[in-house]
């Protein structure tokens, strides 16, 4: 049980991709306009993560050292196209938005790093958690970037609209600049909680 807990905490604040080691950062800028887009990505690399750490942790021991890297992004990739596939079928409206940063997950260094760094060593068991820990801390950035953005952005929240219609969003926050303000002042604020403990 402790091997659970430890690895969820890992992934969601010890080590959290996005906002401790300033991973996966073409999607944490590209596709949080809202936080449905936010959600959404996190959720597809989430599911990206556990079975590629659990599938890496199988097979760990029948792959030579000298092809490593490239059966990891195999593994990879595979889950991506079901995923990708999956997105387009069932929920058009959301891999409309996504776009291109779906099949771009396979070369997410989350994914690869955790394939490498963890999965590739430990049991199938710890793997899953250790995915399943990494990709809801990597979901929640997006989420909560995705929230300020869209709030301040557009005055609404998963596309509800939250501001009196006198409110004046600022329309930078769902450009491109935004999505670095957001970032930063989210960093400075875990970089002053941590300095604090």
């Amino acid at each position: 049980m402790s091997i659970i807990k430890e690895r969820l905490k890992n992934g969601i604040i010890t080590e959290n991709a996005t906002f401790v080691q300033v991973l996966g950062m073409c999607p944490t800028l590209a596709v949080t306009t809202s936080a449905k887009n936010g959600l959404g990505m996190g959720l597809a690399t989430t599911a990206v993560l556990i079975c590629s750490n659990m599938a890496i942790s199988l097979v760990r021991k029948l792959i030579p050292p000298n092809i490593r890297i490239p059966s990891f992004v195999v593994i990879i990739a595979s889950f991506v196209t079901v995923i990708e596939l999956l997105l387009e079928g069932y929920m058009t409206a959301l891999y409309d938005s996504l776009g291109l940063f779906i099949p771009l997950i396979v070369v997410n260094c989350i994914i690869l790093g955790r394939a490498e760094a963890y999965a590739s060593k430990n049991s199938i068991w710890a793997s899953l958690f250790d995915g399943l820990g990494a990709g809801l801390g990597f979901t929640l950035s997006l989420t909560i970037m995705g929230i300020i953005r869209e709030f301040l952005g557009t005055g609404k929240v998963f596309n509800k609209i939250i501001m009196p219609t006198t409110f004046e969003p600022a329309l930078i926050m769902i450009m491109a600049p935004g999505a670095f303000f957001a970032l930063g002042i989210l960093m400075a604020i875990l970089n002053a909680y941590q300095l604090k403990k």
